[in-house]
């Protein structure tokens, strides 16, 4: 071997470099995903650190066999609908269809029922109509098509989803409509017969809408990284566990794009310690993911991820807006956690940098993080004593004063065990029977086992050959349960 090999994880907040070396030595790096004082992207920089070359210099791409990347942007943006902002061109008559959906009613009981934001900003009726066998019902008016696309774009639209009825197998129409978006100057044009092309309105609907309303901010990030690694391979995890030519990278097929890694990984690193099923908990900074394995990697064709409806094949992997920079909420009635986030920059309160109060920082002054035992990240200081004015930091007192509202701000944090939770009822586990495995993660340490209690779940399980390796050893059991005897 010759050549540098990259792979990264790039989180919302911070970003994670492994490289190997040309004489097969493996080294890391890691660094805030946001620190404009000081570089541009943290992939980048953290390649050009561990090649010795300087901020801002051009990267040798000769030396560089292959870059591989996940990437929670996608991911994020959905969670925190940071989107682009997208027009809807849907059948006349069928505006509300994807709202009405399929009526599906999973909490029959609550009183108040809160409706998933939509992704689409506006929706637009397309004069038009092809039967099921084909035939034309109703021509399509290509000058008021037009028409309202130009209205659209000066509306300062720029990404259109286009979601024709039976458009998936008669596709004439939706061309048309296509081609005068591309006339009309849209840069993200999203056809429902070219991004999922399968029967069913909604479904299709749903993943036309997801790739618009994506794609151009993975787009972005993607074209940013290319531009600078030239001549160098470069691929992105899918959704489905696998590896995408960054030119074939789909907003569609990015949405578990790190988290899918993180079960991978879970699962080769739960393989050599000699399990064979684990449920893997993925805490980042803005979302957490929970996974199930026993043997094989699980996927589903069709899901929900963040409230959103989509079908394409991904991971089975159940993401919750709930991660250790989730910012911290008082309505005046009760706490909240997230969906925002403060990210990387500025980041938690802690970071000092002036951030907002996090999920980090009550964990910071309940005493359940010591920052004296976290390494510096770039400019963000955590280990010094916090002053006991404001100015961005916390005080020093406020853990004593303010104790019980910051559990009552974690405990409100309770989407990660009903993650959890879910995940085993959806594999008909009973959860005192599968072993936990932290793939990774912000406050990896505290809340997978904050989780794992309330749903009596232990660390460990016996190996196959007997030998029980995991902190708590022996069988998962009960919490609380007497050891068999001889053991």
């Amino acid at each position: 071997m010759s050549h540098w090999q990259f792979w990264i994880d790039r989180g919302g907040t911070f970003t994670d470099v492994v490289a190997r070396k040309p004489d097969g030595t493996i080294v890391t790096h890691k660094l805030l995903s946001e620190n404009p004082e000081r570089y541009r992207d943290a992939a980048l920089a953290g390649i050009r650190a561990l090649l010795g070359v300087a901020p801002g210099a051009p990267i040798p791409g000769e030396r560089i066999e292959a870059v591989k990347m996940g990437t929670t942007v996608a991911t994020n943006a959905l969670l925190e609908r940071k989107g682009e902002r997208t027009v809807l061109f849907i059948t006349r008559g069928f505006r509300d269809a994807l709202r009405i959906a399929y009526q599906n009613r999973p909490r029959l009981f609550d009183r108040h029922i809160v409706l998933p934001e939509m992704l689409y900003a506006k929706v637009v009726e397309v004069e038009e109509r092809v039967g099921a066998r084909g035939e034309v019902v109703l021509p399509l008016d290509a000058e008021r098509a037009k028409r309202d696309l130009q209205a659209a774009y000066a509306e300062g639209f720029r990404s259109v989803a286009i979601v024709l009825m039976h458009g998936y197998r008669y596709t004439e129409h939706e061309r048309r409509v296509a081609e005068l978006a591309e006339v009309t100057g849209f840069p993200q044009i999203s056809v429902s017969h070219r991004v999922s092309p399968l029967m069913k309105l909604v479904g299709r609907g749903d993943t036309t809408v997801v790739d618009a309303y994506l794609s151009p901010i993975l787009g972005r990030y993607v074209r940013q990284v290319a531009s600078e690694l030239e001549g160098v391979r470069l691929f992105f995890m899918q959704s489905n566990g696998g590896l995408a030519d960054a030119r074939r990278f789909q907003g569609k097929d990015a949405i578990l794009s790190g988290p899918a890694g993180g079960i991978v990984g879970a699962a080769r690193t739960a393989k050599a310690a000699g399990f064979a099923r684990i449920i893997g908990f993925d805490m980042g900074g803005t979302s957490t993911d929970v996974s199930h394995y026993a043997g094989t990697f699980e996927r589903e064709f069709e899901t929900k991820v963040a409230g959103v409806r989509m079908r394409a094949p991904m991971m089975s992997i159940h993401t919750v807006a709930a991660g250790g920079g989730s910012v911290l909420h008082y309505d005046g009635s009760r706490y909240r956690v997230g969906p925002d986030s403060a990210g990387a920059n500025p980041g938690p309160a802690c970071y000092r940098r002036g951030g907002p109060l996090t999920v980090t920082d009550a964990n910071v002054m309940l005493g359940k993080i010591q920052p004296a035992f976290f390494p510096r990240a770039d400019r963000c200081d955590w280990r010094r004593p916090q002053r006991r004015g404001g100015g961005g930091g916390l005080r020093a007192d406020r853990g004593r004063q303010h104790g019980e509202r910051d559990q009552a701000h974690l405990g409100a944090a309770r989407p990660r065990r009903d993650a959890l939770y879910a995940q085993l009822l959806r594999r008909r586990r009973r959860p005192a029977r599968v072993p936990r495995r932290r793939c990774a993660g912000h406050d990896a340490c505290l809340h997978p086992s904050a989780c794992g209690r309330a749903l009596r779940l232990r660390h460990g399980a016996r190996r196959p050959d007997g030998d029980a390796r995991a902190r708590g050893g022996g069988e998962a059991r009960p919490v609380g349960a007497p050891r068999a005897r001889g053991r």
